[in-house]
């Protein structure tokens, strides 16, 4: 198909180098696919001995995501060994805010047994469970089987047992399964979570641009001039600001315009070091569909996204991965559109472009769960927990890369009033886990318990 690349050059003065940004237009979205969901499990146990009489599991899930999860479509496994082949196991359900009609639970057999466990506990709902919204969870269940001899059990070697939790935490030896799929958890036998990396974690908890702490964190606002964008527009520290949403910090990117390149302020915020290459890179955003003030029409861009320095024309070793939003159109496109794309190389003098990308031709206005993760094998973009895309091994980095986000105008032509108008885009955190891979609801865990400490910055990730 024929590629119409769009045009985008900056500068990081912090770096001495002169960044060249782009992305293509595609004429064919693709659909987002099923993928890890926005869930997260918590568990203790009201039966804490190595042996028992009866095992009590109690759990509670969590949608850390942005939508509605009917808990019809989720079940719960908690995974343990029989104290015998023959052993039968009997559930029963003590109590639920859901009410214990609406919960059910059945054993089964791992078709692989590991040292740890052969059987499980599925902790299912009914319909009536109903659904919980973003942020809710779903209250106690509490639950517990025993032998049908009522015999003692051994829990000490059982997968999911553990004996210090006397209170509720997330808990990765429970899986959740959405719709057959897991997006919780770790199974016995499946891939050993890593220890922690290094990771840079931002809450935005800021005053004003001014904040000396800005620069301290190692952040670069963007005062120079020239793309991408509109010829002649301003980069303006002054347009990015903070301010309280939601019991959390955000921060505000602002760019306004009357019309003309002389009115128009962009704004720009990037890390100062050029440090980061594999792993998980997620941000909450909220993307806007219509200005804060003003006529609406402008052909804005609002992004998130990683990106290093182009030393020549086609480099092979140059690499940029965008979540990008045009709520008004633009480079072609006559309303909202949404775009993912990976760059392995482009020409800015004849446009030739070497990358690959996916759309969304529908409104993504609000805020939005970005995450994209990059590994040995390939790019995959997530929306609110759900895959959007997958890119292949062409284009994953060579060099390490800063992270950033902008706000601009691709032209003038969108909106021809002389009125001042000004578009928002907000950001609520930014999280990088160097070299490993999270799932979104992993992304969420890991933001979420930041935040119960109170820490609001983090970076251990080194050039």
């Amino acid at each position: 198909m024929r590629r119409i690349p769009h045009r985008r050059s900056r500068s990081l003065a912090a770096c001495a180098l002169t960044l060249a940004l782009g992305g293509a237009l595609a004429a064919v979205p693709a659909a987002a696919n099923a993928a890890e969901g926005p869930l997260a499990v918590q568990y203790r146990t009201s039966s804490s001995g190595n042996a028992a009489s009866q095992a009590a599991p109690w759990l509670k899930v969590r949608n850390t995501g942005a939508a509605p999860v009917a808990l019809s479509t989720v079940k719960l496994r908690y995974y343990f060994k029989a104290d015998s082949a023959s052993a039968v196991y009997r559930y029963s359900c003590d109590w639920a805010v859901k009410g214990c009609a609406n919960v059910t639970g059945t054993f089964g057999t791992l078709a692989t047994p590991t040292a740890t466990a052969d059987r499980y506990l599925e902790i299912g709902f009914t319909a009536a469970a109903g659904s919980l919204a973003p942020g809710a969870d779903s209250g106690d269940i509490q639950v517990r089987f025993h032998r049908s001899d009522w015999q003692q059990l051994v829990q000490s070697d059982d997968h999911s047992f553990g004996a210090g939790q006397s209170v509720y935490g997330d808990w990765t030896k429970v899986t959740a399964r959405v719709s057959g799929t897991v997006v919780w958890g770790t199974e016995p036998g499946g891939p050993v979570v890593p220890p922690p990396g290094p990771v840079l974690f931002d809450d935005f908890d800021y005053t004003a641009h001014s904040d000396p702490r800005l620069a301290a964190n190692g952040w670069f606002l963007r005062t120079y001039s020239g793309g991408p964008g509109v010829p002649g527009a301003t980069w303006s520290p002054q347009n990015i600001s903070f301010a309280a949403a939601d019991g959390s910090s955000v921060m505000k990117l602002e760019t306004s315009t009357s019309g003309t390149a002389a009115s128009t302020r962009q704004t720009e915020i990037a890390t100062s070091a050029m440090k980061f290459r594999k792993g998980t890179y997620a941000a909450r955003v909220k993307f806007s569909d219509a200005p804060a003030q003003g006529p609406d029409g402008d052909h804005v861009v609002q992004t998130f996204f990683a990106i290093n320095d182009l030393k020549a024309p086609m480099a092979d070793d140059y690499a940029e991965y965008d979540f990008e939003y045009l709520p008004n159109g633009g480079w072609g496109e006559t309303s909202n559109i949404f775009y993912t794309t990976s760059w392995e190389t482009y020409d800015p003098n004849t446009g030739q472009a070497v990358n690959q990308h996916t759309v969304a031709r529908s409104s993504h206005g609000g805020w939005r769960d970005l995450v994209v993760t990059i590994d040995d094998n390939d790019i995959r973009y997530y929306v609110d927990g759900t895959l959007f895309s997958t890119h292949g091994a062409a284009y994953l980095p060579e060099r390490p890369m800063v992270i950033a986000f902008n706000q601009w105008l691709t032209d003038l032509t969108g909106q021809t009033s002389t009125t001042p108008r000004t578009y928002e885009q907000q950001v609520d955190y930014v999280l990088h886990v160097k070299d490993q891979v999270l799932t979104p609801a992993q992304v969420a865990a890991k933001v979420g318990a930041y935040r119960t400490a109170g820490r609001t910055f983090e970076d251990t990730v080194t050039p």
